[in-house]
């Protein structure tokens, strides 16, 4: 019975890591990957992404290796060796706790620049958009026909952003109530919106379409509802668009005003 079960966790621990690669392996194949990148910098943030996959996986595979051959080499019924009981090993402990370490300083180094791309190297331009965050919506506010972000012929919508495609955009975020996660997957955004905090956020798309916003932060019951979209678009597509919503907050206003 004891020999069933050591065969029993050896093979299990073998599992582990044959089951996880070939999860990895075939989850393209059923698009449960990463979505399509459409962003300028979003090549830099994978190439990390899978360099750290392939460090870690051929830490776990070897590791899960050693578990199941430790199992299966030192089961009590193949060594009959009296056991011996060990204190510890200072030198060993030095290593495991070194070569993490240097590992660790490798990865901040090695990311310095995508890091300052994405977070730090802020372009010199104004705020191309105002998205604030509100259980449970997307508000969006862009510069009026003044061009300016503030004045009172501002732009107001809710979960329909676009945006011009090969330009930089930048987005002031923020958050009327509670802590949100403006997320874009395609360009490979993710920033918090925090109360009381105006937070800059800057990328530039590549390729047109409609994707998803999604916040990352669980903000509340209704939090499914904060599902908006981003078009990516040219130029010229983007101030047509622009002034068909220019014209419908004004004939709403003059109605407004009228009434």
């Amino acid at each position: 019975m004891k020999r069933l079960a050591g065969l029993f966790w050896s093979l299990l621990f073998l599992a582990v890591p044959i089951l996880g690669v070939v999860t990895f392996a075939v989850a393209p194949a059923y698009d449960i990957w990463l979505p399509k990148d459409v962003s300028e910098h979003g090549a830099a943030v994978d190439g990390l992404f899978y360099f750290i996959l392939w460090l870690t996986g051929f830490v776990f595979i070897a590791t899960e290796l050693c578990l199941f051959w430790f199992i299966w080499k030192y089961d009590e019924k193949n060594d009959k060796a009296e056991v011996k009981y060990r204190h510890g090993n200072h030198v060993l402990e030095v290593i495991w706790t070194v070569i993490p370490a240097a590992v660790l300083l490798f990865l901040a180094i090695y990311q310095m620049n995508t890091w300052a791309d994405v977070k730090m190297r802020r372009p010199n331009m104004a705020p191309t958009v105002e998205v604030i965050g509100r259980q449970f919506e997307w508000r969006l506010r862009y510069p009026g026909r003044d061009g300016v972000l503030g004045t009172p012929d501002d732009l107001h919508l809710v979960n329909d952003l676009h945006l011009p495609i090969d330009e930089d955009i930048l987005i002031q975020l923020k958050s009327m109530d509670v802590l949100h996660s403006f997320f874009l997957p395609n360009v490979r955004i993710k920033q918090d919106a925090v109360p009381g905090m105006k937070i800059p956020v800057w990328f530039k798309a590549r390729e047109e379409g409609v994707f998803d916003i999604v916040c990352a932060e669980l903000c509340g019951w209704g939090h499914y509802k904060m599902k908006g979209r981003v078009t990516f678009e040219s130029r010229k597509s983007f101030e047509q668009w622009l002034e068909v919503k220019y014209q419908e907050q004004e004939a709403t206003q003059a109605s407004n005003t009228e009434t």
